[in-house]
């Protein structure tokens, strides 16, 4: 009987459905194709039915009404009512399904109160819902919307000739102009509902076409599916057989060559081949030996059969490795150590059939290793040489020997040491806690089994130095493989623990200000926000944002900015109270957190903080500034609003207080929000579109230069976008890029950058200034990347323009190709094997950059400039410099280096390896026009020095 019998056959129903069920997925798809097709058909004749329902009852209302001029009879005015109550109810479920937030059963009633079939109304609601922004859609509800309006002037005209009538009016000439007034409603309505009908049969038309299209188009594309799908399956088959073929063959080889013993088990029939070599280890030479599981088992030491059969199983059933020794009696009735290996041949499903393997005799092995047990002197040679501590115990826990790396760490020689416990030389806590951390030396000495330290442990000596390790502890086994002592092994990580808490510093604070960082306020108002929504607390967010910084940064430059930057902090800083949260959000924006504090008093808070800024005054150089702040504030009550919503709650109000005259405190209210969002968020589109219209953008470009092995091919450009206000003057790229993200512009300008650029490099090669060995980079957002027809647009500017594409380096930012590294892998791939480069900028910034980078195909890492420009003076920063220039080399990428501003950076960056240097103190970026003229490296006189 086989040890193994779930694998002996597979289900004959699995099987066809692994052939079948392709086929049964295109029939379900195109069946719910059809099913909606046929739900769309009916709601758009259930419109052209209303539609038809709705003509004839304002026709009726008509007559209905000049009867009531004629007779004054009050029933033919309720007739008339009853007539227009068709349109009116169809108008009512119009204006229901309008609204953002539409209550279905009032637009249910509305198209009952029209006459249409109740069975028809869910589809007409799903209809207009669904595809109201259609063209052809809306182009009908917009004809209903004029017929609904004339209607309404339709029923004006009506009650006005009711009221006369009913208040005994009878001049006849005042009923006859109410009557003229009437005919020319309708004289206005009939062609309006000519049209509404006109539009509705084509509506229908246009539907009835594009569904017919799509189930062309689906059935197209499922057939071949199904067809591939089917080819791929029986192409597995093939490659199966071949396979099992292929590995007969090679194991009778490996049975005619190999000196040790070969078997070769078939699991279907549980028989057992071995061959000659494997009968003389055993001492079986003259007969063959019984080839059966049960019997290879009975030949095991006893105490070996678990183990041999569990590690059996274990690759059968997982795939695991199969390399066990154990011990096999031989014809003579002793035992013999033998290494055992093997591996499963499995059919097209996964199921094995077969294993095959080798066997060799361990024997002699076993007893040397035996006798290593002995020389335990001999190793304690190479344990003085590491740079590991370790330490040997007995089994009772006692010292019995330690290395001089451990002598050091502890603080104790080995000859006090020994005879004692570890424990009673140094404490062992845990780093974050300070609290008594297990004994390891007890746990293994109890559990008897290896023990690797899961937390962050350090060693508290007696003299109070207290040093950060990693450590683990196993147990050491004689021959008989019974516990003899434990070894236990560690290291100082003091500097390694170092470097991984400023990392986590770094990842959650602003390298300008120490303050926290977006990410980690945003983290900290998630949990503010969960208190305020249970109502138990009440807490305050406020957005700040300087008034006079872009004067600042303009005027005395970035080193001014930063300046003003860390002052306005430390002022912020001092006002807040214990608890509170002060967070720099980018460029000269900062966030402030108010926990438990009402209203009144975050407002009071927030006036003290604008005047904390307002009387500091910026002083650099001589030069005086006054610096104020436009203070956005939400309270954090139990309104139900999301993380996003409290963040652009606050930015709208901080924009208003901008717009109302600046250095200002504006308190979030809805209403205000709303309108000062929109009125925001136009004002940004309206700007950069206008700007786009006009061509009011502009390119600069700065040099890219060889300052290690590299050599210089030609030139090396990278250009950067500016856009021209009104005034013609130029505007920061950091005041509209953030509204173009936001507002999804940002496709529209890598377009009209990308088709510029095109045309003047194409002017520049026609005049002899660019070469095919110059290159030229382009940065691409995040947005482009993600844009649908962006590929094609590119592939065009290429074609039209006659660019080289080995000419072109896009620039992608690195969390911009992480957001979507699908489509940006798809994007660079495509572009590349044309001949394109691209270069992955602010490269670092992200915390799973080098996870990331062997996804995406880029040829240069633009190392992020918060590390390079302190770089020289800060050691962490210069090591992380080092690590992505290593890694990008060992993957064949040339690194980089933004921000390289002064020649101390510089050196060290010709000390480090890195390829190529861009900054300031290289040079400017400066208007980029066919009549550029570029001075190629070594012109620069900082880069001569250097």
């Amino acid at each position: 009987m086989s040890v193994w019998p779930n694998w002996m056959r597979l289900s004959r129903s699995k099987r066809l459905l692994v052939i079948i069920w392709p086929f049964i997925a295109i029939v379900v798809l195109l069946v719910a194709l059809a099913n909606q097709s046929i739900a769309i058909l009916s709601a758009g004749r259930a419109f052209v039915e209303g539609e038809s329902l709705w003509s004839k009852a304002q026709k009726k209302s008509l007559v209905h009404l000049m009867r009531y001029a004629h007779t004054h009879a009050e029933s033919d005015y309720q007739q008339f009512r009853a007539a227009l109550a068709v349109p009116l109810g169809d108008q009512k479920a119009r204006l229901e399904l309008e609204k953002s937030d539409p209550d279905y059963a009032v637009a249910f009633q509305g198209f009952l109160e029209g006459r249409n079939h109740p069975d028809d109304i869910p589809g007409m609601i799903n209809l207009y819902s669904r595809f109201r922004h259609l063209s052809y859609i809306d182009r009908a509800i917009t004809l209903w919307t004029d017929g609904d309006r004339s209607i309404g002037e339709f029923e004006a005209v009506a009650e006005e000739l009711h009221e006369q009538i009913s208040t005994g009016e009878r001049d006849p000439d005042k009923l006859y102009a109410i009557v003229e007034r009437i005919f020319a409603v309708d004289a206005r309505l009939t062609p309006e509902e000519d049209a509404f009908s006109a539009s509705l049969g084509e509506a229908t038309r246009q539907t009835k076409l594009l569904l017919s299209i799509a189930t062309i188009v689906l059935a197209g594309t499922l057939v071949p599916l199904g067809i591939m799908f089917s080819r791929r399956m029986l192409k597995q088959g093939e490659n199966a057989e071949q396979a099992l073929r292929l590995s007969e063959e090679r194991f009778n080889l490996a049975v005619a060559g190999s000196n040790d013993g070969i078997w070769d088990w078939n699991i279907t029939t549980d028989e057992i081949y071995y061959s000659p070599r494997f009968s003389e280890l055993l001492g079986h030479a003259e007969q063959p030996i019984e080839g059966t599981v049960s019997a290879s088992l009975s030949r095991l030491h006893p105490e070996d059969v678990d183990r041999t059969v569990d590690h059996m199983t274990a690759h059968l059933e997982d795939g695991a490795l199969y390399d066990i020794e154990y011990r096999l009696k031989t014809k003579a009735g002793a035992y013999r150590w033998f290494r055992a290996r093997g591996r499963s041949v499995r059919d097209g499903s996964g199921r094995p059939i077969r294993m095959a393997g080798s066997l060799t005799d361990i024997t002699d092995r076993k007893h040397a290793e035996s006798e290593l047990f002995s020389a335990k002197e001999r190793a304690q040679v190479t344990l003085q040489s590491i740079g590991d501590g370790v330490v040997v115990t007995d089994t009772r826990g006692l010292i019995e020997y330690m290395n001089p790396v451990a002598e050091t760490l502890t603080g104790c020689s080995m000859a006090h040491a020994q005879g004692l416990p570890f424990n009673s030389l140094v404490k062992t806590i845990d780093e974050n806690s300070k609290k008594r951390a297990p004994d390891p030396v007890e746990i293994v000495l109890r559990r008897d089994q290896t023990l690797s330290i899961p937390i962050e442990i350090a060693f508290l000596r007696p003299d109070g130095v207290e040093i950060a390790v990693s450590e683990s502890a196993a147990p050491i086994r004689n021959s008989a493989g019974e516990i003899s002592g434990v070894v236990l092994v560690f290291r100082d990580v003091s500097r390694e623990r170092q470097y991984a808490a400023k990392l986590s510093y770094q990842a959650s604070h602003d390298a300008l200000t120490g303050l926290i960082n977006r990410r980690e306020f945003e983290h900290r108002l998630g949990r503010l926000q969960s208190e305020a929504t249970d109502g138990a607390l009440q807490h305050a967010l406020m957005y700040l944002d300087l008034d006079q910084f872009k004067v600042v940064n303009d005027t005395c430059g970035h080193a001014a900015g930063d300046e003003l930057i860390r002052q306005v902090s430390a002022l912020l800083q001092r006002r807040l109270r214990e608890g509170d949260t002060l967070a720099r959000l980018g460029g000269d924006e900062f966030g402030v957190l108010l926990q438990n504090c009402k209203s009144d008093n975050a407002l009071r808070l927030a006036e003290a903080l604008r005047r904390t800024v307002t009387e500091h005054p910026f002083i650099w150089q001589m030069r005086s500034f006054s610096i104020g702040v436009s203070i956005g504030m939400v309270n954090l009550t139990n309104e139900a609003l999301t993380l996003a919503e409290i963040l652009s709650a606050a930015d709208s109000a901080c924009y208003m207080a901008k717009e109302k005259g600046r250095n200002r405190v504006q308190v979030y209210r809805r209403d205000d929000a709303d309108i000062s969002g929109r009125k925001g968020q136009m004002e940004w589109v309206g700007r950069i579109q206008e700007a786009l219209e006009q061509n009011r953008f502009c390119l600069f470009a700065q040099q890219i230069v060889p300052i290690g092995t590299a050599e210089l091919e030609g030139k090396h450009l990278e250009l950067l976008v500016r856009m021209i206000d009104e005034q013609g003057q130029l505007v920061s790229p950091m005041a509209f890029i953030p509204a173009a993200e936001r507002y999804d512009l940002m496709p529209a300008i890598d377009r009209w950058v990308i088709r510029t650029a095109f045309c003047k490099l194409a002017q520049m090669r026609d005049a002899g200034q660019w070469q095919p060995e110059d290159l030229c980079a382009i940065n691409i957002s995040g947005a482009t990347l993600g844009h649908e027809g962006a590929l094609q647009f590119v592939m065009e500017q290429f074609a039209q323009s006659g660019i080289a594409y080995s000419s072109i380096c896009f620039e992608i930012t690195e969390t911009a190709a992480i957001s979507i590294i699908a489509k940006a892998a798809g994007f660079m791939h495509e572009l590349r094997k044309l001949g394109c480069k691209f270069s992955l900028d602010d490269f670092g910034a992200g915390m799973s950059s080098f996870a990331y980078l062997k996804h995406l195909p880029v040829d240069f890492l633009k190392i992020d400039g918060a590390f390079v420009k302190d770089m020289a003076t800060d050691p962490i920063d210069a090591a992380m410099v080092e690590a992505i220039n290593r890694i990008g080399h060992v993957m064949g990428k040339r690194t980089i280096a933004e921000f390289v501003e002064s020649e101390d950076v510089l050196a060290a960056l010709r000390r480090i390896g890195v390829d190529y240097a861009q900054g300031y103190g290289i040079a400017k970026p400066a208007p980029f026009h066919p009549s550029l003229n570029v001075v190629p490296f070594p012109g620069n006189s900082m880069l001569k020095r250097a």
